[in-house]
């Protein structure tokens, strides 16, 4: 990021990312077999690249742009984030079987790639140099590597719910195909709709992001178990607490992740990392790194799972995660805390304030 320009970097990955998204709509021609298989995932790892340029650039412009408000900004723009994964079904639906498989595809590449002139003529180029901080002295801080394990936990949940619940709902409640994307709507909203106040209160009182990262892992977690609910609890699933722990799911999720790029930066700037954009290219490639693991891990491991245990146990097991995490971080923040209260005592003994006083009477 430093060596070509965020700028350069947002507006190329938009470019590759919208080509291939139209070139995904064209395999329908590729001719069936390991030659169809072998060019699906080719287009996609390209489109993997193009998005990770994208959003790696966008973090950090944003960070520069705003720094003083960077849990505001991100918050805000989440609102987007929601209104994609409402809209992103039904309209890709609708454009299927109105028009056949091409032409979602297209509609998206193109509306990706009118928006390059847009972004080249808005967003402003930021100098930057390179930085002598590396990616690994980053990583390995104790306190990155616990927000690490934040993200990926967060990513892993949410990735789960894409393979297993539309399964789970279909079958559990006979709802309807066009039902499901409403059952959606829930978690989606509710993520959407809380972000920007999470990101408000993160930047007014930066002391309240730990504790709301922490309580956002253990509501999730909370959440999991009851969204089956776990078989141990012997309580009767009903679609009324499916979609009541979606929606809380949706906030719980904006309590950890709105926090967690602002408190990966501030630990950095703790341990004496130079900031600029190289920083900032940093924490952002980092902070999509863990989230895409956990893309990739979550619908892979709660595809086996939900296929060996069902919906119930695997919700229960991905809800055991955010325990997990939402404990280490808890552990941590708190043992944090009390080994800063003892260095401060041990630094301005109780008596030192007395005779500092006294001191000060007698010159004067």
């Amino acid at each position: 990021l430093t060596q070509i320009g965020a700028k350069f970097m947002f507006v190329a990955g938009m470019f590759v990312s919208g080509c291939v998204t139209i070139l995904f709509g064209m395999l329908d021609k590729v001719p069936s077999g390991p030659m169809f298989i072998g060019f699906c995932f080719l287009v996609r790892a390209m489109d993997a690249i193009g998005f990770a340029a994208a959003m790696t650039a966008s973090f950090s412009i944003l960070a520069k742009a705003f720094p003083n408000n960077i849990a505001t900004v991100l918050g805000s723009l989440e609102i987007f984030t929601g209104l994609g994964l409402v809209l992103g079904s039904p309209l890709g639906g609708f454009l299927y079987q109105s028009f056949g498989y091409e032409v979602p595809f297209i509609t998206l590449g193109c509306l990706v790639l009118v928006l390059v002139p847009v972004n080249m003529c808005i967003l402003p180029t930021y100098d930057s140099t390179p930085s002598k901080d590396s990616f690994w002295k980053l990583i390995l801080l104790p306190k990155v590597l616990m927000l690490c394990l934040t993200i990926f936990s967060l990513s892993a949940c949410l990735g789960f719910l894409d393979p297993t619940m539309s399964l789970f709902v279909l079958k559990k409640f006979k709802l309807s195909a066009g039902y499901v994307g409403l059952v959606f709507l829930g978690l989606a909203l509710s993520y959407a709709l809380s972000s920007p106040l999470l990101g408000l209160l993160s930047d007014k009182l930066p002391y309240l992001r730990k504790w709301l990262l922490v309580s956002g892992g253990l509501i999730t977690a909370l959440c999991f178990f009851m969204l089956g609910p776990a078989p141990v609890l012997h309580i009767e699933s009903q679609l009324w607490m499916f979609v009541l722990m979606l929606v809380l799911i949706g906030f719980s999720l904006g309590m950890s992740a709105i926090p967690l790029f602002p408190e990966v930066l501030h630990c950095a700037h703790e341990n004496g990392f130079e900031e600029g954009l190289s920083l900032l290219g940093l924490v952002s490639g980092l902070f999509n790194a863990m989230w895409s693991l956990g893309a990739f891990v979550g619908p892979t491991l709660g595809g086996y799972l939900n296929e060996k245990l069902g919906f119930e146990w695997a919700s229960a097991i991905q809800g055991g995660l955010a325990l997990l995490t939402g404990l280490v971080a808890g552990i941590f923040y708190i043992t944090e805390a009390t080994r800063r209260s003892s260095s401060s005592s041990r630094q301005n003994p109780p008596g030192n304030n007395e005779e500092t006083t006294h001191l000060m009477g007698s010159d004067t």
